[in-house]
């Protein structure tokens, strides 16, 4: 038992040891919430007081649900698989694999990622003419979407005008549409499951009996359905039910704009009657002048459950602080101090360039490239979410269910076999008149257009029958030739890159099998009947069947319907792993659960860090204030924190005061390495941004600068008696006639009279 707990301090300990009552950890950044996750599940098995199977550990990406396994399997002999750790969405699938018929869903259900919603959703508004410059694809999507993650059907939903009242008929249209071809999209998976949960009490019972102890990493980042949903599997209201663990940072709440509701923590605190609140305050990433500055910067936010980051590792380094005349200077002074960390013997890949908005990365790509610096795009396009992997997908899930309207869409003409747009307009009218699938319309058709899709109808038929006995990597192999794809790309200028991401499945599947536990030759198509049949299946004391939960998935899935499932869930995680060797540039928000020794934060004007779009939403300023500590707190040891007097973003030279946000760090933290003194243009006290005028190229913009009016310059810091402090962005005549645009900040932009107008020039 010692050797479990002696690593952790006087918090972790606490936290770790807490008797099975609902409990929220405040951790902070760089806290060691996962080594308390992994060590509380550990300890609680240890002692006795949980089997493996009464834990269910939910996280938010699988890159942490394999993170938690593999400690696990280091701090104790047991075996993880069977265990139900894994992300909302992973657990919500095993779950209905499980209840498959108590959740109407066919055996066989398959994954739409984002991509294969949004053409189902296209497929269904051209089927219905529907005019999708009124209602775009997108649009529809994140509606439905929407409207899931608050845990409403279509029914439940009352629509305050005629396009919203076509938005509801849309999605139930939608819902119907997935059930006839058994898909699901991601939010689905997850009200599928409370559905299911809730109107089923024997099966709710169930799971809250066994589930005696529920542990949640990032709670702040959970949506209202999330929360219901786990608050159902805890039994809350019901007087029974299991122990929630819940971890978090309402600090790092920054995904609003996905659903995320940070107030779920406050709200847990008070329904579950919390006694057991432990902040994790003790740091073990960043030295303390780096801390400061963010426990000095997040202070300013209200509602805040609150905590104090400390470090035991010294003050460290100073908070470097650059002003550059452009973003062309902020630039270059980013690949000098790079080239410098480097000189010092600084890894490449310890070197992160963070930037509010993507618009900023070019310039910055551009310095790089120019500076023969490698770098790395974080957060690209994934291995899953390539075009070509897709296709082969949309292959293979033909292969598990030739009635997935959106994968057969994908691929009936692709590669090119003389299919086209008024075939494919025939056969969805036949498969709407027949009330069938894509799929299953084809006999319906006659013509060039019939033969032709009677032979794509003959490829997978026969493709599927010489596979039957095939493992999955056979079958991936077989496909990729069958269909052509590799015959394809061949031809493609630029398709060897192509083709290696297309081989790679094959290891990709060889992996997959051995990980999951299938036989070196299970055949792919082995469904989980045969698992019934060897006596998996179980009826507990309330009469409910179900199959074996502490088993594997691989018990329940045919290794091909779970290596679908697997890259589905894998394309839609948010975490990507970071390049190695390369600068890594990335937003803020995707830099979220990372850490780098150094550090720079780029374009913190305001308009862009914060937001321009901040001021005009409820509590938007301190979400971005929360995007800031998230931050400040990935450095380690060095922080850089740099903005630009000019920025050219979106074909216009913008002109603009520092963020707010430097007004709100401890000036003992900072070190100034441009002179405070030196002009710039934006002495502004927590001011709003507004948009300068476009004022031609950057030689126009230098000889505006040089022309004076009546004693004054554009790009001059002025002060005025009513509208405070400012910048002058233009100005118009001259003499008495005079006229300068002024950029008030949050007093807005005015255009004054500058023979009546007092303003007192700001000393340089």
């Amino acid at each position: 038992m010692q050797n479990l707990l002696h690593n952790l301090n006087d918090e972790q300990l606490a936290a770790v040891t807490l008797p099975a009552q609902s409990a929220l950890i405040l951790a902070g950044a760089g806290s060691g919430k996962t080594r308390v996750l992994t060590t509380r599940i550990a300890w609680l098995i240890q002692t006795g007081q949980v089997s493996p199977s009464g834990i269910l550990a939910v996280t938010f990406t699988n890159k942490a649900a394999k993170e938690m396994m593999t400690r696990l399997s280091a701090m104790m002999p047991i075996n993880t698989r069977g265990m139900w750790i894994g992300t909302f969405h992973g657990l919500c699938n095993r779950l209905l694999r499980t209840h498959y018929r108590d959740a109407a869903l066919p055996q066989t259900f398959q994954i739409l990622d984002s991509q294969d919603q949004l053409s189902a959703i296209k497929r269904l508004l051209k089927a219905n003419n529907v005019d999708d410059e009124k209602f775009p694809p997108k649009e529809v999507m994140y509606f439905i979407n929407g409207a899931k993650d608050q845990g409403l059907r279509a029914d439940k939903i009352e629509p305050y005008n005629a396009d919203e009242r076509k938005k509801v008929e849309l999605y139930q249209m939608y819902d119907d549409q997935c059930q006839r071809e058994g898909v699901v999209d991601f939010a689905e998976l997850l009200l599928r499951t409370y559905e299911l949960l809730s109107r089923n009490q024997p099966l709710r019972q169930h799971y809250q009996q066994r589930f005696q102890h529920i542990l949640v990493d990032e709670f702040q980042d959970t949506n209202d359905l999330q929360y219901k949903w786990l608050k159902l599997l805890a039994g809350h209201g019901e007087g029974g039910g299991g122990a929630l663990f819940a971890v978090g940072d309402d600090d790092q709440s920054i995904y609003a704009f996905r659903g995320a509701n940070v107030g779920n923590m406050i709200a847990f605190e008070r329904e579950f009657h919390v006694k057991n609140l432990i902040k994790l305050e003790q740091n073990y990433r960043s030295h303390g002048h780096i801390l400061d500055a963010a426990n000095v910067l997040i202070a300013n936010n209200s509602k805040r459950l609150g905590k104090n980051l400390r470090t035991d590792a010294g003050h460290g380094e100073q908070v470097r602080v650059y002003e550059a005349t452009s973003d062309l200077g902020e630039a270059q002074w980013i690949i000098e101090e790079t080239k410098n960390l480097i000189a010092d013997g600084a890894s490449r890949s310890e070197i992160a360039v963070l930037y509010r908005s993507n618009a900023q990365s070019r310039v910055i790509e551009h310095a790089l490239f120019s500076a023969g610096i490698p770098y790395h795009v974080y957060g690209g396009l994934r291995y899953f979410q390539r075009a070509e992997v897709k296709h082969l997908i949309s292959y293979l899930q033909l292969m598990d269910n030739p009635h997935n309207d959106s994968a057969f869409m994908r691929v009936v003409n692709f590669p090119t076999r003389g299919i086209g747009a008024r075939t494919i307009e025939n056969l969805q009218g036949a498969s709407s008149q027949y009330g069938v699938s894509l799929y299953a319309a084809v006999p319906y058709m006659t013509g060039k257009g019939g033969t032709s899709l009677a032979g794509f109808v003959k490829l997978i038929e026969s493709a599927r029958f010489e596979s039957q006995q095939m493992a999955l990597p056979e079958l991936v192999r077989l496909v990729l030739e069958a269909s052509g794809l590799l015959t394809h790309y061949q031809t493609e200028k630029e398709g060897a890159d192509r083709i290696e991401n297309l081989e790679q499945m094959v290891s990709a599947a060889t992996q997959f099998v051995a990980e999951e536990g299938y036989g070196h030759g299970a055949p792919a198509h082995l469904g989980p009947q045969s698992q019934a049949q060897a006596g998996a299946a179980i009826v507990n004391q309330d009469g409910v069947e179900i199959l074996d939960a502490d088993a594997p998935l691989a018990t329940v899935m045919s290794p091909l319907s779970a290596f679908l499932s697997h890259a589905s869930l894998e394309a839609g995680d948010n975490q990507a792993t970071a390049g190695q060797q390369a600068v890594q540039m990335m937003t803020v928000h995707s830099a979220k659960g990372l850490e780098f020794n150094n550090v720079f934060i780029t374009g913190l004007e305001e308009g862009l860090f914060p937001h321009e779009s901040s001021s005009r939403e409820e509590g938007g300023v301190e979400e971005e204030r929360r995007l800031m500590y998230v931050a400040i707190t990935r450095a380690r040891q060095r922080l850089y924190l740099c903005f630009a007097q000019t920025r050219m973003l979106h074909g216009q030279t913008r002109y603009n005061m520092k963020s707010r946000f430097f007004d709100e760090l401890p000036e003992d933290a900072l070190k100034w390495l441009s002179a405070k003194s030196q002009p710039h243009w934006f002495a502004n006290k927590k001011t709003a941004w507004d948009e300068a005028p476009m004022l031609g190229s950057d030689n126009a913009i230098a000889q505006k600068m040089q022309q004076k009016s009546s004693g004054w310059r554009i790009g001059e810091s002025v002060e005025h008696a009513k509208f405070g402090e400012g910048v002058i962005v233009n100005i118009e005549g001259s003499g008495a006639n005079a006229r300068a645009q002024i950029n008030f900040g949050s007093a807005g932009m005015k255009v004054l009279d500058l023979s009546i107008a007092k303003l007192e020039r700001l000393a340089r």
